[in-house]
């Protein structure tokens, strides 16, 4: 009996913490402003978010297929001085966003890619939120 005192008072491995990135991150700060009702997608919702000074955060796709709509989004961002973060692929945001069907096997089918998406409400304060803010100043001060 005492062997199996020994193994209980042995302190448990602790689990590998996940490293923060802008990856892992961003996707829940998306969430939490999906339930607050705070997000907005598609150039025409955006721009007018953009516009108004609503956002308080934009996404927006390296792989637009358009260049103006990077060019008028960009824009709008500096102008009004909302952050603005590129990802690298328009799926990525549309997975982010929820824009896809699951098949019987759980594998993701007809995903809809989205170029942009501006970030309205955030919902309450995380570490997720703090951290993808900072992001978005480092990333402004490199440009």
């Amino acid at each position: 009996m005492a062997d199996t005192e020994d193994v209980a008072a042995l302190p448990k491995p602790e689990e590998k913490k996940q490293e923060k990135s802008i990856l892992t991150e961003l996707p829940k700060v998306i969430q939490k402003s999906q339930i607050n009702d705070g997000l907005v997608h598609g150039l025409n919702e955006v721009v007018k978010a953009l516009d108004r000074k609503e956002a308080q955060l934009c996404l927006l796709a390296d792989d637009c297929a358009e260049d103006k709509y990077k060019v008028l989004v960009e824009a709008f961002c500096h102008q009004n001085n909302i952050p603005l973060i590129h990802v690298s692929e328009r799926n990525k945001l549309g997975e982010w966003l929820g824009y896809f069907k699951r098949d019987e096997e759980g594998k993701i089918r007809k995903l809809r890619g989205v170029s942009s998406c501006a970030l309205k409400e955030f919902g309450e304060s995380t570490s997720a939120l703090e951290y993808v803010l900072n992001y978005a100043k480092e990333e402004a001060r490199h440009n």
